[in-house]
C-alpha cells in the first residue's frame, strides 16, 4: 500500500513508552522528533492539558497512561508513558497490562498501539534486571505488538571498559579510543543479554533490543533505533507507517522506498519501467512526507 494512503488511513504511529523515572525517556523522544522542546500532552478525549495542571497531578503521585504526547515538530508520533514498576508496584503494572489489553482490543488500527519500548537505564554498577522487568517479560502479553528494550545510557558501560583495557595494558589513548567498541562487544555476550533471552524467568523476550549511548548529546544519532524499530515489525502496513512517519534516518526511508517501491514499477522480464516517471517519483516521495510535502 502507498505510505501516502496509510498515513491517511492510519494517521499516526502509537508508541508505549516502558521505564522508570530518569531512564531518559523524554530524552530519547526528543532526539527521535528531533527537538529540545517538551511534548504537549493530551487526554484521551484529545483535550490539551495544561502544563500546571499536569505538573499539580504529578506532584500528587497521579499518572495517567492514557494520556497522549504529541511533538509539534513530529506530530506523526503519539507517545503513552509508563512509569517504571518495581517490587511493590502492583498498580502501576496492572494498569499497564489494562492498557495494553484496552489497545488490543481496539478495532481501528489507528487506535492500536503499534510498538513498546522498554527502557533499562545502564548507569547504574553490576546493572542487572529489576523485579519489575522481570515480571513484565515473563507475565505481559503483548500479543502481536513489536516489543523492543533500549539499553539507554549505555555510555555509561564505557568507563568501565576503558579501566579494563587500561589493566591489560592499553594506553590512555587506545582505552579511550576502543572502550566503546570494548563495551558493546562485553555486552553482546553478557549475562543480562543471556538472561534476556535464555532464561526460564523471561517466557515473553523482547523481539530485539538496543543499546543507545551520549542520548543526551546534541550529534546524537537516533537513527540505528529507527532501523532497529522498523525490523521488529511483521505488519508491513505499520512498518511503512513507522519509516515515513520517522525523520532520523533518511537512508531509512530511501531503502524501504527502493525495496518496497521499484520492483512493482519494473517487469523484470523487461528492461522498461510499466510506469511514466512522474509516477515512480511521486511513490517514492510519498516515503519522505516531511521532506516531500516542502516540494
Amino acid at each position: 500500500m502507498d505510505p501516502s494512503r496509510i498515513k491517511q488511513r492510519i494517521g499516526r504511529f502509537r508508541i508505549l513508552v516502558i521505564g522508570r523515572a530518569n531512564a531518559g525517556k523524554t530524552t530519547i523522544l526528543q532526539r527521535v522528533c528531533n527537538t529540545r522542546e517538551n511534548p504537549e500532552i493530551y487526554d484521551s478525549a484529545g483535550k490539551k492539558i495544561d502544563p500546571k495542571v499536569l505538573m499539580a497531578s504529578t506532584e500528587r503521585g497521579e499518572h495517567d497512561i492514557e494520556n497522549e504526547m504529541v511533538f509539534r515538530n513530529n506530530p506523526g508520533f503519539v507517545f503513552h508513558d509508563s512509569r517504571g514498576f518495581e517490587a511493590g508496584g502492583e498498580s502501576e503494572f496492572d494498569k499497564m497490562k489494562a492498557f495494553i489489553a484496552s489497545r488490543s482490543k481496539k478495532t481501528k488500527l489507528k487506535d492500536q498501539l503499534h510498538a513498546i519500548w522498554y527502557c533499562i537505564p545502564m548507569d547504574e554498577a553490576s546493572r542487572s534486571f529489576t523485579e519489575g522487568e522481570i515480571k513484565f517479560f515473563s507475565q505481559c502479553d503483548t500479543g502481536s505488538i513489536a516489543v523492543m528494550v533500549l539499553f539507554t545510557k549505555f555510555d555509561a558501560l564505557y568507563d568501565v571498559s576503558y579501566a579494563e583495557l587500561k589493566s591489560k595494558g592499553a594506553s590512555m589513548e587506545e582505552a579511550e579510543e576502543l572502550a566503546p567498541k570494548h563495551a558493546e562487544e562485553s555486552f553482546a555476550i553478557g549475562t543480562q543479554l543471556k538472561f534476556l533471552y535464555h532464561s526460564k524467568d523471561i517466557r515473553r523476550p523482547p523481539k530485539r533490543h538496543i543499546c543507545l549511548p551520549n542520548m543526551d548529546k546534541d550529534d546524537a544519532d537516533c537513527g540505528p533505533l529507527m532501523e532497529c524499530t522498523a525490523g521488529t515489525m511483521d505488519n508491513e502496513v505499520l512498518q511503512q507507517l513507522f519509516v515515513s512517519t520517522q525523520q532520523a534516518n533518511l537512508e531509512l526511508c530511501m531503502k524501504y522506498g527502493v525495496e518496497r517501491t521499484l520492483p512493482g514499477f519494473f517487469d523484470i522480464t523487461k528492461t522498461t519501467a510499466s510506469y511514466k516517471a512522474h509516477e515512480i517519483i511521486a511513490r517514492l516521495g510519498a516515503w519522505f512526507p516531511h521532506i516531500w510535502r516542502r516540494m
